[in-house]
């Protein structure tokens, strides 16, 4: 039951994770106020200005997105902060084809017809590829999409034909948990299949957005929020937390505070947490919170900005977002048109999942590989953007730190622990959860 009595709450870090704990817990009633160490809102997921060729300024992302159908928590956030998600995100059926135009496209039906239909429909798989893909898809619903805590995406494809694992599995997979088959998850994997693909219409419908990250969500949260007495910190840093036994409060920077959020990056929130003062008596577990929070490991992303004069009347890629073809020395599994989807005409995103860390050679290897496959030779390079922990890196039986970290201290973002991989829709469901653990709390008065 929701406490009688606003709480005074603290919430670390203004990303998508943070500020939907934010928005919920505002509607609880409860007195926030929001600490942001940056000067853009959305953490990870955030606006970013890249120069265009002829030195004008362009607004795009720190990293390019797309949501699906089914991230549910993601659209009811937006839309209780006041963003319309039907103007603000493109819809597209899931569309994994390629530039040539082969590869699986989605009609829009409801499941199962829509995955039955897409596949027999799809050009340069055969007839024995496409019904063992059906017959794959079919024994994941007899076992309910569940799978040994163990296995990996490449255990629960086995049998399937190379070309599906190359053209359908391995995109997919990447793209969602950011790892190959052979390292990732197959219980996540599932998890997300079951979701996106099963979940009901327009669940596996791509959600593509038609501006930066920033105003997509947390931006707009933001400035719900401030009209809501909330007190917002943009560009400020909070240092300090330590816990005061006498006054039973957690105090931020010398702030007094009857509950902490920390919504920020892994690595940060545990640096918080291992150097927070607290009695001796919480220690071991605050600590062992830290100490798996540290031991996280992470995989990256690269989002490769490019740029080609546009001709007039014509679009660069054949659809908003196309497929690449990914092999040793062509990292990128997705382009995105800009100009379609309400950027700059001529800007392409090109996005390298579980990227290596050379920056200079994966730029060239991009550029080479976008200019031979999208037959677009005048491409150049605009800005390469690399994440480096961008997510975790979601193997089987992969440890996760908890929601709870001592009474009263909490934690939520897209690597605590959960059902889903480090995505959006992950980190807005971790701070709804939050949002309402804190609720039920002791501390209701």
């Amino acid at each position: 039951m929701a406490s009688r009595t606003p709480l005074r709450i603290a919430i670390i870090g203004g990303g998508w994770a943070g500020m939907a704990a934010a928005a919920s817990l505002q509607q609880q009633g409860h007195q926030l106020h929001i600490w942001e160490a940056s000067r853009t809102w959305g953490g990870r997921a955030r606006a970013l200005t890249v120069q265009g060729p002829q030195g004008q300024h362009w607004t795009l992302d720190n990293g390019q997105h797309i949501l699906i159908g089914a991230y549910s928590a993601c659209l009811q956030a937006m839309r209780t902060v006041g963003v319309q998600p039907d103007q603000a995100l493109q819809r597209l059926p899931l569309d994994l084809r390629y530039a040539d135009g082969t590869g699986l496209q989605l009609p829009h039906l409801p499941p199962p017809w829509d995955a039955v239909i897409g596949i027999a429909r799809t050009r340069g798989w055969s007839w024995r590829e496409k019904l063992a893909l059906l017959r794959t898809a079919q024994r994941w619903q007899r076992q309910q999409f569940q799978c040994a805590a163990h296995a990996t995406v490449a255990d629960i494809c086995h049998g399937l034909p190379a070309r599906l694992m190359q053209d359908f599995v391995d995109p997919l997979c990447i793209s969602a948990l950011n790892l190959p088959a052979c390292a990732a998850s197959g219980r996540i994997f599932l998890r997300v299949l079951q979701d996106g693909l099963f979940s009901g219409q327009g669940g596996s419908n791509l959600l593509i957005p038609r501006t930066d990250l920033s105003t997509l969500y947390p931006a707009a949260a933001a400035q719900w929020l401030q009209a809501q007495g909330a007190q917002l910190r943009l560009g400020v840093r909070a240092t300090h937390l330590a816990w005061q036994a006498d006054s039973a409060t957690w105090h931020v920077d010398g702030q007094a505070f009857d509950a902490v959020v920390i919504a920020t990056a892994c690595a940060p929130a545990a640096r918080l947490v291992q150097h927070m003062q607290v009695p001796a008596a919480m220690q071991m577990h605050t600590q062992s919170w830290a100490a798996a929070a540290h031991a996280l490991p992470h995989t990256p992303i690269a989002t490769v900005y490019a740029y080609t004069p546009p001709q007039q009347g014509r679009v660069l890629l054949p659809a908003p977002m196309v497929a690449l073809r990914s092999h040793a020395g062509a990292p990128a599994q997705f382009a995105f048109d800009k100009g379609q989807l309400g950027g700059p005409a001529g800007v392409i995103a090109l996005v390298v999942s579980a990227s290596p860390d050379d920056k200079a050679q994966l730029q060239t290897q991009v550029l080479q590989q976008a200019r031979a496959q999208l037959q677009l030779p005048h491409l150049q390079a605009l800005q390469t953007v690399i994440d480096k922990r961008a997510t975790f890196a979601c193997t089987p039986q992969v440890q996760r730190p908890g929601m709870q970290i001592a009474p009263g201290l909490w934690a939520c973002g897209d690597y605590v622990d959960g059902p889903y991989p480090a995505t959006l829709e992950g980190a807005v469901r971790s701070g709804m959860q939050v949002a309402h653990a804190l609720a039920q709390t002791a501390f209701a008065r």
